[in-house]
């Protein structure tokens, strides 16, 4: 008989406290407790949210079933899809993956929005400068098309204008922005 040893979940055979599985359940905690290494007696919301979720004979079936090295990672799935669960009793965690996509999909179409009306403003500041104002006052660099140049960067892409038709392109473009 062994007196004290370890068992593989960490606890001692005379350990004074049961695992928070089988003290929901009023039972005895035996050494080779299959809750023990996942639900330790210091977290009883942990347990009593799985069991009201999966029930602790489908947690045990479960547990049961899986390689050791997995049912760690088996438990956080169950405890936090039972959480979900408890939260949104119908959608569970898909109705927060859910919301987190509906708001990704709102956040996305505010910044291609923003992104529109910085190269809106851009466009304008570029075609109100004086330098702009008639395409005869520009001279192309000789190592360019003779009917584009180079403008600054925008969001790490090199944008080119074509002089003889951005005056009339610029309001058209982005007129139907405002």
């Amino acid at each position: 008989m062994k007196d004290g040893g370890s068992s593989g979940g960490g606890r001692k055979q005379g350990a004074a406290s049961p695992c928070a599985a089988c003290k929901l359940l009023r039972r005895r905690c035996s050494q080779d407790c299959v809750f023990a290494p996942y639900f330790p007696a210091d977290e009883p919301q942990k347990f009593a949210s799985v069991h009201k979720v999966f029930g602790a004979s489908n947690v045990n079936k479960m547990l049961q079933e899986l390689p050791e090295h997995h049912r760690g990672d088996a438990v956080s799935s169950m405890v936090y899809e039972a959480n979900a669960r408890i939260r949104d009793p119908v959608y569970g965690c898909v109705g927060a993956i859910s919301s987190l996509q509906q708001q990704i999909d709102v956040l996305q179409a505010q910044l291609a929005v923003s992104q529109a009306e910085v190269v809106h403003m851009r466009m304008r500041q570029f075609s109100s400068s004086p330098v702009n104002q008639s395409p005869e006052n520009i001279s192309p660099p000789s190592h360019h098309h003779p009917s584009h140049t180079p403008t600054r960067s925008l969001f790490g892409m090199d944008m080119v204008v074509d002089h003889q038709n951005h005056m009339g392109m610029g309001e058209s473009l982005w007129s139907s922005c405002n």
